[in-house]
């Protein structure tokens, strides 16, 4: 059965970050950076609050690009085809290889509550690469909670966790961009959070000019540099958001005309996630009718072909 809350899978379009909040032309002034980080976080809450058919699928997508940006980085080469291909052929309970697990942190953060534990933070680090001890896990948890109730806007309180983990461990910025976003989410005091700021690492958001130095957690102008990415990150985001609604709605529009036995557990699992392996098995699906179900898929429109190949194909909105 296609779980599909009536009350969030409307044909209304996801909002939008409006066109006078966005950055334009010179470096905005840190009080306008911070209200237009104010405007564009506004139009996503909405969004991150909202549990419709396809959201599964665009955290995920959102987890995937933070992710690339990563690799980055971490010195490594991988882009979203490669880490798609390290995540979902890695058979279950295999390691997915430094690449894959770095993919599973982001992925991690995408789908679960926002609490933050020793327990939890031992493991992301782990995935991370990183190797933190039990002390100064619990130190990072206490810092944590001082920049969540210490008052601060959302955009500070993730600025400022970021630049407590590059001050405290250098070696950890990975760990920083992903705890920012961990942050932003308890200010924000959504369910989840989304992962949003690693994407824009690189981006003119932190460059103090064209081409100029990147500018890394605790650096002077960080806080600015900060909201002006939060802006970014949350018109991508809406625009995205928008892309897959529409491609949902096409995606359940079909799902009657499929007689394929285990149609639904597919559509359902291409809804709620970034991709799904075109060789597909299920209790009520063969590799052979899972093959058939997506090429009728593709005849109709309603997915895409993500990975290039004739063959280990993988499907998504």
């Amino acid at each position: 059965m296609i779980r599909l809350d009536p009350a969030t899978a409307s044909p209304a379009a996801p909002p939008i970050v409006p066109a006078w909040a966005l950055v334009a032309g010179s470096t905005p002034s840190d009080a306008a950076a911070a209200f237009q980080a104010g405007a564009a976080l506004a139009s996503l809450d909405t969004l991150a609050r909202a549990q419709p058919a396809w959201a599964g699928a665009w955290r995920q997508r959102l987890a995937l690009r933070c992710a690339a940006a990563s690799m980055r980085l971490a010195g490594r080469a991988e882009g979203e085809a490669a880490l798609r291909d390290a995540w979902h052929f890695c058979p279950t309970g295999a390691n997915p290889g430094p690449a894959g697990a770095i993919l599973g942190a982001w992925r991690q953060l995408a789908v679960q509550p926002t609490a933050a534990s020793t327990e939890r933070l031992a493991k992301v680090a782990e995935l991370l690469g990183l190797a933190w001890d039990d002390e100064a896990l619990a130190d990072l948890c206490a810092a944590i909670h001082e920049k969540v109730s210490g008052g601060r806007p959302a955009p500070f309180a993730a600025a400022a966790i970021a630049a407590h983990v590059v001050t405290t461990r250098p070696d950890s910025e990975l760990l920083a961009w992903w705890l920012a976003d961990l942050v932003l989410a308890q200010s924000l005091r959504w369910s989840r959070p989304l992962p949003l700021l690693m994407a824009q690492a690189f981006g003119p958001a932190f460059r103090s000019e064209a081409g100029g130095k990147r500018i890394r957690p605790g650096d002077k102008s960080f806080e600015r540099a900060v909201c002006v990415a939060l802006v970014q990150a949350a018109t991508e985001s809406c625009r995205l958001a928008a892309e897959l609604s529409r491609r949902a709605e096409r995606l359940i529009a079909i799902a009657p005309k499929l007689r394929a036995k285990g149609a639904s557990e597919v559509i359902q699992r291409l809804l709620d996630d970034d991709a799904v392996s075109g060789s597909l098995t299920t209790k009520s699906l063969s590799r052979f009718a899972a093959r058939r179900l997506f090429e009728r898929l593709q005849q109709l429109d309603a997915v895409r072909e993500l990975s290039g190949r004739t063959t280990f194909r993988l499907f998504g909105l």
